[in-house]
């Protein structure tokens, strides 16, 4: 740990520096899958325009890319320990995405087909991201000794900062791609490549921000690999797991599993829900027409809003505070009620043309409560659970969960277009059983783990209680697991 001055809120200046990079980058990420799926559908294929891809095709490209989004880590995580360090790795990522970005931003008129530019922007934004999602996070932990009680305060920090780039995201693109539109036949057509060159300059704020602060706030931190200062600070270690060792594990499996059902559902936002609100929705307030990228910032308002609100019930509550399966269990319950609403507004649809844009605010909202009540304890789960020795490579294969979670929320989105693609009650209808069927086995998934919280507590060994709370001004949330894990 270096560098360790508090000289700013109580916590090192670094803590700020790694807030702004993240916010930054999670800006960049988010303007980008506000409008990959969007840009995917889009028919228009002049100037800024689209791609023409039908729904079905659109949505299982976006299910692979998050997928690869959450793999890359696992190999990102692997050169850093072992060769790059993480200050490094963090500075190649982010230059490969900004390549990524700007890379989508290229104007279809420079080329005989847009696509390889496309498929060498996620390509890009792929590695990039491998190499920065998993190190980055751990550079805050880095920041303070293991005894340091400033730590899960640190986290919340740095949380905040990942939740004012979500929400600056939606907003700033969905202005972006209609101020810097097209008309056609009186109709203004979106203008995606700007959209994406906003998210490449978000990044380049990022990689400027490492590259100007890095050294002269952080010291030495993230410089040496962490295997080989592991090696030299710990050149014996046993590889033989204990029986409680091989329990906890077993639970981190199980709770893995569930993290799936919640997170393919989740995920939706991105995809499925991200074209109900193109297309199904009455998104006219007034005689403004609000761009469908501005739901995708509901997620992290709301987070804004709650978070506090939620940590300050788990102090309230006390020894009375759920353990960890039965907080996962509240959140797949939350996410069924969600969607419960989004079956609200297929029907709505069914009958009265365009659903009400309430569907979707109140369908975010329950998705939100549920990921504050499971997503800050699959990383605390893995951190409080996974065997020292093996403790990164159990937390990369964390990330294999959550890429398992996004492959299949692409491929489940992508029955929407089953059918007569090209009829819109046609797709309602296939919306509406999509929807159903999320919530009827979040519901079921939330009753089975009810009924297994005191065996997979048992099996944690001492573990399963809540963390200590800390005060409300500083609540004890730490990055969350889905696309904001970092």
């Amino acid at each position: 740990m270096q560098n360790n001055s508090t000289d700013c809120f109580g916590h090192p200046k670094g803590l700020f520096l790694l807030f702004g990079t993240e916010m930054w980058e999670r800006f960049s990420y988010y303007a980008m899958r506000a409008l990959l799926v969007l840009y995917l559908v889009d028919q228009v294929q002049a100037h800024g325009g689209g791609l023409g891809w039908d729904h079905a095709s659109a949505l299982r490209l976006y299910g692979t890319f998050t997928m690869l989004v959450y793999v890359t880590p696992l190999i990102g995580g692997w050169l850093a320990d072992n060769w790059l360090g993480q200050r490094n790795a963090i500075l190649a990522g982010a230059v490969l995405m900004a390549l990524g970005q700007f890379c989508l931003a290229l104007p279809h008129s420079w080329f005989a087909s847009p696509l390889p530019a496309f498929y060498s922007g996620l390509a890009l934004l792929v590695l990039g991201n491998g190499l920065f999602k998993p190190n980055i996070s751990t550079m805050v932990g880095d920041l303070y000794c293991a005894t340091d009680t400033r730590r899960d305060s640190a986290f919340t920090v740095f949380y905040l900062g990942i939740n004012a780039g979500m929400f600056l995201a939606g907003i700033a693109v969905g202005i972006t791609i209609d101020a810097f539109g097209y008309q056609q036949d009186g109709q203004l057509l979106r203008n995606y490549q700007a959209g994406f060159l906003l998210a490449g300059i978000g990044m380049l704020l990022a990689l400027l921000l490492q590259l100007t602060l890095a050294k002269p706030l952080l010291g030495s931190i993230g410089t040496e690999p962490a295997a080989r200062k592991a090696r030299r600070l710990q050149p014996q270690q046993s590889t033989t797991l204990t029986k409680t060792e091989i329990d906890r594990l077993k639970v981190l499996l199980i709770m893995g599993l569930f993290t799936i059902i919640f997170w393919a559902g989740f995920e939706q936002a991105g995809g499925l829900m991200n074209i109900y609100a193109d297309r199904f929705t009455d998104r006219s307030v007034g005689n403004w027409q609000i761009n469908p990228t501005y739901f995708q910032s509901l997620n992290p308002l709301f987070i804004l809003i709650f978070a506090p609100v939620m940590a300050a019930l788990w102090l309230k509550l006390g020894k009375a505070e759920p353990n960890a399966p039965l907080k996962f269990a509240l959140g797949l319950l939350l996410l069924g009620i969600g969607f419960l609403f989004m079956v609200g507004a297929s029907l709505q649809y069914s009958a009265d043309s365009k659903a009400s844009l309430w569907w979707l605010v109140f369908a975010y909202l329950f998705f939100t409560l549920g990921e504050l009540c499971l997503s800050p304890i699959g990383l605390a789960l893995v951190s409080r659970l996974a065997p020292l020795r093996v403790a990164s490579l159990l937390m990369g294969t964390w990330y294999l969960f959550l890429a398992a979670a996004n492959k299949l929320a692409g491929l489940i989105g992508a029955l929407v277009g089953a059918g007569d693609a090209d009829n819109e009650q046609q797709m309602v209808t296939n919306a509406l059983a999509i929807f159903s069927g999320f919530s009827l086995t979040a519901v079921l998934a939330a009753i089975l783990l009810y009924f297994l919280a005191d065996k997979l507590v048992y099996w944690m060994h001492g573990t399963a209680a809540p963390k200590q709370a800390v005060p409300l001004h500083a609540p004890a949330i730490t990055a969350t697991a889905s696309d904001k894990a970092v």
